[in-house]
């Protein structure tokens, strides 16, 4: 069976991984952005905690929209804006690096995954890439929808790099019923359509919401194509940020 990614292992990653801001989700956007935006609930912003690395990031500096490379899988447009909490203005120039699973699970680059943890994909690159924020605090992805593997619920990594110091590390999350859906009629998904864990099971998605949540995509489809977006705010305060970031550790130490 596939090792998981213990509460051990995530302690060592968040301490490797410098925390220099505290990002927060607003569930509203304009109705204009995207048809996901649109469906987004009104709300005011709420934080969105720092979250584990996880340990399959690596940084290609593949500076593309496009991160398919030919991987099967339902396509995803994927938008993400970048705003500064408090004055919500856009944050322009800011590097977003987004990197994910493919449909059956399985993580470019590394070795030892899969369900007999023989499958290595070192030396590719898939669905990984870096965008920077245009003037509006923009970036597009286009992927597939990621699969899920055991021990966590459908995710995409985010890494924000404000400067060359300071950067967010989060996951955001798929609605349940939506990957559902996905995964028991779209190819290759329904090879395998039952996920062992829901976001209502998985241990960071859950610490994730005592914290305020604000992780979950708003999602519409375009056709064939599915639509996912979410508004990401930045709180640039330390003080927020080392709240922030002390009190995961310390969940994470009790487990």
């Amino acid at each position: 069976m596939m090792k998981l990614l213990s509460r051990r292992q995530a302690l060592k990653t968040t301490l490797a991984a410098p925390v220099a801001s505290t990002m927060i989700a607003e569930p509203t956007l304009a109705a204009s952005e995207t048809p996901a935006a649109a469906a987004q609930p009104a709300g005011q912003c709420i934080l969105l905690p720092q979250a584990v690395e996880g340990p399959y990031y690596f940084d290609p500096k593949l500076v593309r929209s496009d991160i398919t490379e030919g991987r099967p899988g339902a396509p995803l447009r994927l938008s993400l804006r970048m705003i500064e909490a408090g004055s919500c203005t856009p944050i322009s120039g800011a590097r977003v690096d987004v990197w994910h699973a493919d449909a059956s699970g399985i993580y470019s680059g590394y070795t030892g995954q899969g369900a007999s943890r023989e499958i290595s994909t070192k030396g590719q690159t898939y669905l990984r890439g870096t965008q920077t924020t245009d003037a509006d605090g923009r970036v597009a992805f286009t992927s597939v929808y990621p699969g899920w593997y055991p021990g966590r619920t459908p995710h995409i990594h985010v890494k924000v790099f404000l400067n060359e110091t300071s950067l967010v590390t989060g996951q955001i999350y798929f609605p349940d019923d939506y990957s559902a859906r996905i995964y028991a009629t779209r190819q290759p998904y329904n090879d395998r359509p039952t996920p062992d864990t829901t976001n209502a099971t998985d241990w960071i998605y859950g610490d994730g919401q005592r914290e305020g949540g604000g992780t979950v995509l708003a999602m519409s489809e375009d056709g064939d194509i599915i639509v996912a977006a979410l508004l990401i705010g930045v709180d640039k305060s330390g003080e927020t940020a080392a709240k922030a970031s002390r009190g995961f550790l310390r969940r994470l130490l009790r487990l």
